[in-house]
C-alpha cells in the first residue's frame, strides 16, 4: 500500500486484522416555465466560452465519427451519495465489491472524478446536461430538470436509441411522471423507501414489495431482455443506496459488526480552519448531532457517542454490498443476451459523502470526501482493461462522452468535454483546473456558500456571504500533494500569498468562462443553525 493510501485509511478511523481477527481502534481527535425558457435563452450562449476551462480549447465533444463501428448500447448505473473510495478496487480496507471491481478490471477507473456541486439533484442534472448548476438551473434538491433543456438521453433518443430510466430520479420531488428523453419510465416520488416503494411503472402506480436495490435491478433486467426492435438501447439505473436512512438488506445488516470504527483523526484537527466547520459539529450534518437518526440524544460529545457514529458508517457501507450484487446481475444479463462487449457500462456516484472527516457528515462542502466520486467505464472496443486514468474528470463530462460514443448529435454550448480521448490514452489537451460551486440552503443551514478552484496539486476555497461584500468566513488553501487529507490550512501563511492570488484569479477566470453566473446567482448566507430539517426532506 502506498503512503498516501495508508494515510487515507488511517484518517477514516477504522482498523481490522483478518475477517474476524484482532482489531484496534484508530482515534484522534422553481422558476416559472416562461422565465426559465428566457433564462436559458439568455445564458446558454455564454457557456460556449467554457472551452477556455475545458482542456486547452476543446469546448465540446469531437464529432460523432470519432468512434468507429456500430453504435453501442449504454448502461449508466448511478448510486446516491457513494464516495470515491467505497469500492475495494479503490482501496477500501474491508468493503468487498467484486462486481464493481470487475468493471474496473475490464475497463477504466477514473481515479480523480469529481462533481461540480456536491448535492444530489444539481449533480444529476449536470450528468444529464453537461452544464454547471448555475446554468441548468437545478441548484437544490427541490427543482426539476427543465423540460426544455437538452440532455444526452434526449440526444440518444432522437438518434434512434430505445431509452429507459429505472429507479431514483431525484429531481422534482413530488412529480414521478415520465420525463423527456425516455421511452420507458419507472420511478417514484421523493426519496423512495428501502422496502416496499410505491413506483410509477411506466404510467401505472403501485407498491412493489421488496428491497429497493433488488426491485430496480429486476425491473432493469426485465427491460434489457425486452424487444428493442433492432435499436441500440440506453438504460439509466438509479439506485437509492447508499442514501439515508441507511438500511442494509437483512443478509448484510451485521456484516461489519466486527469492524472497529472511530471518529477520523481529522475531526479533531480543526485548528486553522474556518469556524463554520466547528459550528457544524453538533448539527444534522455533524458527528455529534443526530447522525440521521442513529443517535437519539444529541448533541453527544462523549466518548461513548462514537458507538452511534460507528453504526452509521457500518450501515452506510453495507448498503453498497447490495449495489454490488446489482451490478453483477446486470452484467450477467448483458452477457446472456450476447451484448456485453457491445455495451458501454458506466458506474458512478452522484456525489461523495463525509464519514466524519473534519467532523462532518453529509456532503455539500468542497473537501475531498464530498466532491470525489467513483467513475468506471467498461467498453472493450475503446477502453483497455486495467486502465486507471489520473486526470481530473467531472460529472459534466459524461454527457458529451456518451453522445460521442453513440454517434449522436453533439450537445451545443456545454461546459463539459468528452473524455473519450483520455480512454484512448491522449491527455495532451486535458484540463488541469476547474471550479466548484455550492449555494447555501435555508432548508439545510449547515454549509455556507462555497466557491473554489482545484488544480492537480492545489485547492483554494472561499465562502462568499452572497451580498457582494467581503467574505465572513476564513478561506482554505491546501497543498494536496503534501496534505491529501486537507489537515493543514495554509491560508494564513504569508509565504503562500502569491499562490492565493494566483488561485483567486484562476477562480474568477473559470467562472467568467461559464458566463459569470456563479457569482451572480448566490443566496445570502444566514449562518450555521442547529435546527433540524423538515422530516419530509431528510
Amino acid at each position: 500500500m502506498d503512503q498516501q493510501l495508508a494515510r487515507h485509511r488511517q484518517d477514516r478511523g477504522f482498523a481490522r486484522s483478518g475477517r474476524m481477527g484482532s482489531q484496534r481502534r484508530l482515534r484522534g481527535p422553481s422558476l416559472a416555465n416562461f422565465a426559465r425558457r428566457n433564462l436559458h435563452a439568455a445564458i446558454i450562449g455564454t457557456a460556449l466560452l467554457s472551452g477556455l476551462m475545458m482542456g486547452r480549447g476543446q469546448a465540446v465533444a469531437a464529432g460523432p465519427t470519432a468512434v468507429q463501428g456500430d453504435r453501442p448500447n449504454i448502461v449508466f448505473i448511478l448510486t446516491d451519495d457513494q464516495r470515491w473510495d467505497e469500492m475495494s478496487c479503490a482501496g477500501h480496507p474491508y468493503l468487498k465489491t467484486p462486481n464493481i471491481d470487475r468493471l474496473a478490471d475490464e475497463g477504466a477507473r477514473f481515479a480523480n472524478a469529481f462533481v461540480t456541486t456536491s448535492l444530489c439533484s444539481p449533480s444529476r442534472a449536470s450528468f444529464l446536461s453537461g452544464l454547471y448548476a448555475n446554468t441548468h438551473g437545478v441548484v437544490n434538491n427541490f427543482t426539476d430538470y427543465p423540460r426544455d433543456l437538452a440532455s444526452f438521453p434526449r440526444r440518444l433518443q432522437e438518434s434512434g436509441y430505445d431509452t429507459a430510466y429505472i429507479g431514483k430520479w431525484h429531481m422534482g420531488e413530488d412529480d414521478d411522471s415520465k420525463r423527456p428523453g425516455f421511452n420507458y419510465w419507472i420511478t417514484h416520488r421523493g426519496q423512495g423507501d428501502y422496502f416496499d416503494t410505491k413506483f410509477n411503472v411506466n404510467g401505472q402506480r403501485r407498491v412493489v414489495r421488496g428491497y429497493y436495490t433488488h426491485v430496480v435491478t429486476r425491473f432493469a433486467n426485465q427491460w434489457l431482455q425486452s424487444d428493442h426492435h433492432g435499436r441500440p438501447f440506453l438504460l439509466i439505473l438509479g439506485h437509492k443506496a447508499p442514501h439515508t436512512p441507511y438500511t442494509p438488506e437483512p443478509k448484510y445488516a451485521h456484516l461489519y459488526d466486527d469492524i472497529n470504527i472511530g471518529y477520523p483523526q481529522s475531526a479533531f484537527q480543526l485548528s486553522g480552519k474556518p469556524k463554520w466547520i466547528e459550528d457544524r459539529l453538533d448539527t444534522w450534518h455533524g458527528i455529534y448531532g443526530p447522525i440521521y437518526g442513529f443517535r437519539k440524544d444529541f448533541p453527544d460529545r462523549s466518548a461513548a457517542g462514537v458507538v452511534n457514529f460507528a453504526n452509521f458508517v457500518r450501515a452506510y457501507t453495507a448498503t453498497i454490498n447490495s449495489v454490488d450484487d446489482s451490478v453483477g446481475s446486470v452484467y450477467q444479463t448483458l452477457q446472456k443476451l450476447g451484448v456485453l462487449d457491445n455495451t458501454v457500462i458506466v458506474f458512478a456516484g452522484d456525489n461523495g459523502m463525509f464519514l466524519g472527516e473534519h467532523g462532518m457528515t453529509d456532503k455539500r462542502a468542497m473537501h475531498e470526501p464530498s466532491i470525489r466520486i467513483p467513475l468506471i467505464v467498461r467498453y472493450p472496443k475503446l477502453v483497455k482493461p486495467h486502465s486507471v486514468i489520473q486526470q481530473q474528470v467531472l460529472n459534466i463530462d459524461l454527457a458529451p462522452s456518451l453522445v460521442e460514443v453513440a454517434h449522436a448529435k453533439p450537445l451545443e454550448h456545454i461546459h463539459g468535454c468528452s473524455f473519450v480521448p483520455l480512454m484512448r490514452g491522449d491527455s495532451s489537451t486535458w484540463r488541469t483546473t476547474w471550479y466548484y460551486e455550492y449555494n447555501y440552503e435555508k432548508q439545510f443551514p449547515y454549509t455556507p456558500n462555497v466557491r473554489g478552484v482545484r488544480t492537480d496539486r492545489w485547492k483554494y476555497m472561499r465562502y462568499p456571504h452572497g451580498d457582494g461584500g467581503p467574505d465572513r468566513h476564513k478561506a482554505e488553501l491546501y497543498d494536496l500533494n503534501a496534505d491529501p487529507g486537507e489537515l493543514h490550512n495554509l491560508i494564513d501563511d504569508p509565504k503562500y500569498a502569491t499562490k492565493v492570488r494566483e488561485l483567486s484569479a484562476e477562480l474568477d477566470r473559470l467562472i467568467a468562462a461559464t458566463g459569470g453566473l456563479s457569482w451572480k446567482k448566490m443566496p445570502i448566507d444566514e449562518g450555521i443553525k442547529q435546527a433540524l430539517p423538515d422530516e419530509k426532506i431528510r
